[in-house]
């Protein structure tokens, strides 16, 4: 009898427990508690992300032992009020891998290898996440499956670090309220701060480079923009970011070059039910070197879309903006006349460059391109002229100008023979400009017209989609050596930063080139006949570290003339590769690397102000005898910035070279067998 009051209140007890537990999970349910977790390795198993899908959609990264993220928060918000990653319900998992390589005929290699695993949520609601591990790095996006249009009031991007890192960032050059911090060039220095001091008042564009620990880096930024306003990051004092988006225009008015917009709708995007949503990219590499070999922007965004593309040329051009067409030792007078181009197509002729750009004046009405062009510069004589020579022709033009007319004002200059615009001054990121970009991407495709985007926020893999944007600006570049404060200026550091946080993003038009250069005691800002900071090798340097498929030579051909050595090197410099290799690197104080194209390589590298000196590996070239056509900086460059020592030298057996750079300095190498 004792023995079965035991075994009765054995189950007692059992029964108890059991109903204990489950009472546990629905109260745990009814109020979210209940986490359903989800993990993602990279292909290599260095990269983890945690994916928690319970009342809100959390992610976690770490590499390696390196915790990137702690739990960020995810989700979008409808104007109905429905929030996208809040209370999801239903969740459906999907597993699946890729490995293959990408074709990238106008880039800094041929080819791309992409290689990821990925997690896709598809939730009850019609709506997704799809979350990608790289080897380095991790992206995500949301997905929608919904009839009709859908507008969207906000998107949590948030960034939850478990260090107060130290960032790399750039801030809007206008005060004031986030609104009117979103007018701007997207060409600013950058800040080098910890997460904590970003305050909410201050807003940061992409990219951004957060220092992790030991030499890890993790790079913040997004692709496939299409369709939705870009993002900016700010903080409230804590180890956090979050992100904020421009709200859709509503009231523009037509100011300068572009419009200013006066009214803005509650919402910041309106879009298609049915569709993908811009990547957000979190890239992680393990040292700095490995941030100027990243292709996350480029493998992840949308496939080319120009059947055949053979009709893009990427090369150099002769620019006249940098030097305000003030030439010397001709028998006319220079400016924005027929005289003066015709004389910069038989330079280009002369050494070979593809392109002369003729940028702003060159029309009556610059808010009219259709209007006609200036008395004494005639656009058709100077491209049937350029034809003849083997040159073809470049037109600057505004953004309020093109925009309102844009397959008309294609067609027109496209049958007359131009091959490219450079259309400046978009000068925000909102949806009304992403759709204005894509659009006109297309439109230009159509007609075989080239972009370079000026007065632009950064590449978000438009030039993979539609590789007629051959370049693009968003960048601080030598322009402003002409107007910019004589006190801050400092291009020097913004050379060697940029490489890694705004090149991560693709291809940048600095417009490199200078003859004038001065040493930092020496600099000045002089707009007619400006000046670079840094030495003449780092000026050559430029075009080998700076990724520019289409770049400008912007000094006077009289100068390069005077400068024989330099013209003929320049030239030769391809400006798309085969092949990438990074060399020695830090960010913010020196860069170099090694690109190659045909059986050559290059070679150039950039130091800051305390100059450097480098033993470069280039065990990457393999077995044989090379030879290399070498500048270096001159014994006096820290006096005089144009001092340089060119020499042919040979490639030591054990592949080590040693290379000294001045202050500011850089230095450039052709390697040949």
């Amino acid at each position: 009898m004792k023995t079965n009051t035991a075994i009765v209140e054995g189950r007692q007890n059992l029964l108890f427990r059991l109903l204990t537990v489950a009472i546990f999970m629905l109260f745990a349910g009814v109020n979210g508690w209940a986490q359903k977790e989800y993990a993602l390795t990279s292909p290599d198993g260095k990269l983890k992300a945690t994916v928690n899908v319970g009342e809100q959609i959390t992610y976690s990264l770490m590499h390696e032992s390196t915790v990137v993220l702690t739990a960020s928060p995810v989700s979008m918000t409808l104007a109905t009020g429905e929030v996208l990653g809040k209370t999801p319900k239903g969740v459906n998992i999907k597993r699946s891998s890729l490995k293959r390589t990408i074709a990238s005929p106008f880039y800094k290699k041929s080819e791309v290898n992409e290689n990821y695993n990925e997690l896709t949520l598809a939730f009850n609601g019609n709506y997704g996440l799809i979350f990608r591990a790289y080897n380095d790095g991790l992206a995500y996006r949301f997905t929608t499956n919904r009839k009709g249009d859908l507008i969207f009031t906000a998107e949590e991007f948030t960034l939850n670090f478990p260090k107060d890192y130290n960032v790399f960032a750039c801030f809007s050059a206008s005060g004031g309220t986030f609104e009117q911090q979103l007018h701007n060039s997207f060409e600013g220095p950058y800040a080098h701060q910890p997460v904590t001091g970003f305050d909410g008042e201050k807003f940061s564009y992409l990219p951004i480079l957060v220092e992790l620990e030991g030499s890890k880096k993790l790079c913040i930024t997004e692709a496939d923009l299409y369709g939705f306003p870009g993002t900016w990051f700010h903080g409230n004092g804590t180890q956090s970011l979050q992100a904020a988006h421009a709200k859709y225009p509503k009231k523009t008015e037509p100011r300068g070059s572009s419009y200013a917009v006066l009214e803005t709708e509650n919402y910041i995007a309106r879009t298609a039910g049915v569709r993908s949503f811009p990547w957000r990219l979190l890239i992680v590499t393990e040292n700095d070197s490995g941030l100027l070999d990243c292709d996350m922007v480029y493998r992840i965004a949308e496939p080319n879309r120009i059947p055949d593309p053979s009709w893009i040329k990427p090369g150099k051009a002769v620019w006249d903006w940098w030097h305000g067409t003030a030439l010397t030792g001709v028998d006319f007078r220079s400016g924005m006349n027929t005289e003066t181009f015709k004389y910069y197509i038989d330079y280009a002729a002369k050494y070979g460059l593809e392109y002369v750009l003729v940028d702003a004046g060159w029309t009556i009405n610059s808010d009219n391109i259709l209007a006609g062009v200036r008395q004494g510069m005639d656009i058709a004589e100077l491209v049937r002229y350029g034809r003849s020579k083997n040159v073809d022709f470049l037109l600057w033009m505004s953004y309020r100008a093109f925009h309102h007319d844009m397959d008309n004002v294609t067609r027109h200059f496209s049958e007359m023979g131009v091959k490219g615009f450079k259309i400046d001054f978009q000068d925000r990121d909102d949806q009304q400009i992403e759709d204005f970009v894509y659009t006109a991407a297309e439109i230009c495709a159509k007609y075989k017209v080239l972009i370079d985007f000026h007065g632009i926020h950064k590449p978000t893999g438009l030039q993979r989609t539609w590789p007629n944007v051959i370049n693009y600006e968003g960048v601080m570049g030598l322009e402003w050596v002409k107007f910019g404060d004589q006190q801050t200026l400092d291009m020097v550091t913004n050379d060697v930063t940029i490489p890694f946080i705004r090149m991560v993003a693709g291809p940048m038009d600095y417009t490199p080139g200078a003859m004038r250069n001065a040493t930092k005691q020496n600099f000045r800002v002089v707009n007619s006949e400006p000046m670079s900071q840094g030495t003449r090798c780092r000026q050559l340097a430029a075009y080998i570290v700076f990724d520019a498929p289409l770049a400008m030579l912007v000094d006077r051909p009289s100068d390069y003339e005077k400068e024989q050595d330099c013209i003929r090197f320049m030239t030769k410099i391809p400006t798309v590769w085969e092949q990438t290799v990074p060399l020695e690197n830090k960010v913010s104080e020196y860069v170099s690397v090694a690109r190659k194209k045909g059986d050559e390589w290059y070679i150039g590298g950039m130091a800051d102000w305390n100059g450097r000196e480098l033993t470069l590996d280039l065990s990457f070239l393999g077995d044989g005898n090379y030879k290399a056509e070498l500048f270096t900086d001159g014994t006096n460059a820290n006096r005089i910035a144009s001092d340089y020592k060119k020499e042919v030298v040979n490639i030591p057996a054990d592949r080590k070279l040693t290379i000294k750079m001045a202050q500011g300095g850089g230095f450039v190498a052709r390697i040949y067998q």
